[in-house]
């Protein structure tokens, strides 16, 4: 077991862990670090505890002290610092006649770096273009290509649901979000309903693949045949997964077919796990694909 706490760097963004030695460090607290980009401002997020060793990149770095007033100063003048040289970089930009998006710049603590972050469809030789920006800025400069996630989660942006999208608010990684978790919740495999504002499959997707997977294997599939508690056999023909209800086209006495619905717990059945559900258009399937495998992890 080692002991550590957790620092971030920007909003939503990953948690690193430090070592706090005997610093009096407490969740709220700002620190200064070293990290792989030189000497940086974070926020103290988790309060020093123990934690596995399998857990923490070795070599651990210290916590080389809390932030005074005086680094606050400086980091409010770095972020009044990183606006200007955004608006100089667009103008480098357009000068250069490349095409590629801008996105965020931002300055290391110790100044000792700049870095821009673009998005663009391909590669983009801004060789020139940091050659005229360090003239500028007579510093490091580093230009970073991302992802469109990696976009929306710097950008931020309302979602459909109404709210601040999680990975600008909360969601600090990106979780692998496949296909199968929106044919597991019955969803429409419409694209467009099923896309976040970054055009790639919602990461909400992942927040209830568990419960359904769990919900789904209680139930039958479309089709399936089974027998009721009131000794009627039937074919069934759809499920509410949240309700654990069951709609069955029964067979009566007379020969006349019946669609009865049915709590799971009433009907006898093979128990296994559910097949994908729904007849799915192979060139919407085939659309769904491509999205799902680009942007599978994050840059930042």
């Amino acid at each position: 077991m080692v002991k550590v706490i957790g620092v971030r760097f920007r909003n939503a963004g990953k948690i690193y862990y430090f070592d706090p030695l005997d610093l009096d460090i407490e969740v709220g607290q700002n620190v200064i670090v070293e990290t792989a980009r030189g000497i940086e401002y974070g926020h103290v997020l988790i309060a020093p505890r123990e934690v596995d060793d399998s857990k923490v990149i070795q070599p651990l770095k210290a916590v080389i002290r809390l932030a005074t007033p005086e680094d606050d100063e400086i980091e409010r003048k770095n972020k009044e610092k990183e606006k200007d040289a955004f608006k100089i970089c667009l103008e480098k930009i357009a000068k250069h006649k490349l095409q590629m998006k801008l996105i965020d710049a931002e300055y290391t603590f110790d100044n000792n770096k700049v870095l821009f972050y673009f998005t663009a469809d391909g590669r983009i030789d801004f060789r020139e273009l940091v050659k005229d920006l360090a003239s500028v800025f007579k510093t490091r400069i580093e230009l970073r290509q991302i992802g469109v996630r990696d976009e929306t989660k710097i950008m931020g942006g309302i979602g459909i649901c109404g709210r601040s999208l999680c990975c600008h608010t909360f969601l600090s990684e990106f979780a692998p979000v496949s296909i199968k978790m929106a044919k597991e919740q019955n969803l429409s495999l419409n694209p467009t309903k099923i896309s976040g504002v970054c055009g790639r499959l919602m990461c909400c997707l992942k927040n209830e693949e568990e419960t359904y997977e769990w919900l789904n294997s209680k139930l039958p599939n479309i089709g399936d045949r089974v027998t009721t508690d009131d000794g009627f056999k039937g074919e069934v023909q759809s499920v509410s997964v949240l309700r654990q209800l069951v709609k069955v086209i029964v067979t009566l006495e007379n020969d006349e077919k019946e669609i009865r619905e049915y709590k799971v717990s009433q009907l006898k059945f093979r128990s296994k796990r559910r097949r994908d559900k729904g007849n799915v258009n192979d060139a919407e399937l085939k659309a769904l694909e491509a999205m799902d495998r680009k942007e599978g992890k994050s840059s930042l």
